[in-house]
């Protein structure tokens, strides 16, 4: 079985820990064996180290990058801006002088970039390394007669010149449509699927503007849609769909219920029939009833004989 080192980030232990035992749970039935980086630490995340000194924010991410060097492994995270962050860092150590300038500081601990481990995206492991196809056969539910909204989110989509794994055209990306497809859902197009929800920077530094680009992409959703359920691959774009729908549906700027939204490996981990207490337990927005829905008797696959 391959392993791949799970760096977690902040977002999922801290404040979704159910997302991460949909990780544990799902990978090993899939062939893949997530293993602890010991150690690691803050990405760390754009408005802090990266937003002052390049080469203290290089020094701090190839330290978590060495971690996994150490171990053998390549990285994947689930989180887009640690993704986005670690790979922008690896791409800033191709230069020597940086380099150079990084493993002096990593040196005080005994510690030394090599460039050797690969940053993958949780959906891109799923996608490039596991595959539709045997997703679907592990399947214990079929999802046939959803329909969902996808939400891929911007750091896992640009800049393309840095990733390991890109989408074929980052303006209409595909992975994520095809991994909710092979589960038997139906993902219809919508004309903001590309476009930012709002999280991150802007919503700590002004809410307001925030929430009213999220009423955009949330209200495209909806009408062209009419998804029963939203899913994304992205903790902090889970975060926001989770958490401002219901503040935009008692300001009266929305007049439909807020829409139960997933991390796609708490939608697999569901289909695939693992406990919903452990996978998915943990959001704002009420998701019982489409979670009974997933795991109801009627859908079943039945085994071929």
């Amino acid at each position: 079985m391959e392993k791949i080192g799970l760096y977690l980030g902040c977002n999922i232990p801290l404040k979704n820990p159910d997302i991460e035992q949909s990780f544990r749970k799902i990978f090993p039935v899939l062939g893949i064996e997530p293993v602890d980086l010991l150690g690691a630490s803050c990405c760390p995340a754009w408005g802090t180290a990266p937003s002052f000194d390049l080469n203290t924010w290089c020094a701090i991410s190839s330290r978590n990058i060495t971690i996994a060097e150490e171990q053998g492994v390549d990285i994947m995270t689930g989180c887009n801006s640690c993704f986005g962050v670690l790979s922008e860092a690896k791409h800033f150590l191709e230069d020597s002088g940086r380099r150079k300038a990084v493993n002096a500081s990593l040196a005080t601990i005994n510690r030394t970039f090599h460039g050797t481990s690969d940053i993958y995206h949780v959906a891109h492991v799923l996608h490039r390394k596991i595959g539709t196809q045997k997703i679907t056969e592990n399947l214990k539910y079929s999802l046939e007669g959803l329909k969902i909204a996808v939400q891929t989110g911007c750091h896992a989509l640009w800049p393309t010149d840095v990733y390991k794994v890109n989408e074929e055209n980052p303006f209409f990306p595909t992975m994520l449509r095809e991994l909710c497809e092979a589960t038997g859902a139906t993902v219809p197009h919508y004309s903001r699927l590309a476009g930012c929800c709002g999280m991150g920077g802007m919503r700590s530094t002004d809410q307001e503007k925030s929430l009213g680009l999220f009423k955009e992409k949330i209200v495209s959703i909806k009408e062209e849609t009419d998804a029963d359920l939203i899913v994304t691959t992205c903790s902090s774009c889970f975060l926001q769909f989770d958490m401002s729908q219901p503040i935009l549906k008692q300001r009266g700027l929305i007049d439909f219920e807020p829409i139960p939204t997933f991390y796609f490996t708490q939608l697999l981990a569901l289909a695939m029939g693992f406990d919903p207490n452990q996978v998915a337990s943990i959001s704002q927005i009420d998701r019982s009833a489409v979670i009974a829905t997933i795991q109801s008797e009627d859908r079943l696959i039945k085994e071929v004989a």
